[in-house]
């Protein structure tokens, strides 16, 4: 398994909100990608406070990570421990009131990955098959598209295409969805957040993984091709090639 990250202000943005873990070691095959939201450096708080809490929680309980169906309540434990941990901040710092967070987590086991998902951020699976979304944004536009109010066209450049319906930290309780999945040997797993999503294709992020061998390359080279096409959010990138 070979893995990359990177993470840029963008073109229009004063601060980077966005944050990312990956492993300094295999022990713990965590990856993450949060995109924060709030006033000031808030949302740059909240997606600190994320990655660092769920990092945490996955640490101190490392040894009971053995099964799927473990790894699946730990996955959601977790980002219930972060929830709260952003949720009492932002409740008492009178700066970081409202603040909050999408994640977008990976946990590898063997040859199966958990997903745990909140918000709009994504997770992406290109294999020998193509390109799939491994998960659904927690969105306003998203809801109407469910519901057949407006269509994959319209949403693309929908009014309010940032507004999300669920985030870390934003209440006491939080929903998080979890999944888990097949990996083969060459697939690639992508995460990132809306900054790149919103700038650059489906197809052409299919395109750049396949023919870039190098993951790392292939992560800055996404966000070069957001901030060619305006960069008008932050973009976090990272990718994991099984």
């Amino acid at each position: 398994m070979k893995f990359g990250a990177s993470s840029d202000i963008g073109l229009v943005r004063k601060i980077n909100q966005d944050s990312f873990y990956i492993p300094e070691n295999l022990t713990l095959p965590l990856f993450m990608v949060a995109d924060g939201m709030g006033g000031h450096n808030a949302g740059e708080i909240a997606s600190v406070m994320a990655i660092d809490k769920i990092r945490e929680w996955m640490v101190e309980n490392s040894t009971d990570l053995t099964t799927i169906r473990k790894i699946r309540r730990a996955v959601v434990k977790s980002v219930e421990y972060s929830n709260r941990h952003i949720y009492y901040h932002a409740k008492s710092i009178e700066g970081c009131k409202g603040m909050g967070t999408t994640l977008t987590m990976v946990y590898v086991l063997g040859d199966k990955i958990v997903v745990g998902h909140v918000g709009d951020s994504r997770a992406y699976l290109i294999s020998s098959n193509g390109m799939t979304q491994i998960t659904q944004d927690h969105s306003l536009v998203q809801q109407l598209l469910l519901e057949g109010r407006i269509s994959k066209s319209e949403a693309k450049s929908h009014p309010q295409k940032n507004i999300i319906t669920r985030a870390v930290g934003t209440s006491s309780e939080i929903e998080v969805d979890v999944l888990t999945l097949d990996i083969k040997k060459d697939d690639t797993v992508v995460l990132c957040s809306d900054g790149l999503t919103n700038m650059v294709s489906e197809d052409e992020l299919r395109k750049l993984f396949i023919n870039e061998t190098d993951i790392q390359s292939a992560c800055e080279k996404a966000i070069e091709g957001a901030k060619l096409k305006g960069g008008s959010d932050n973009i976090t990138v990272l990718g994991i090639r099984f």
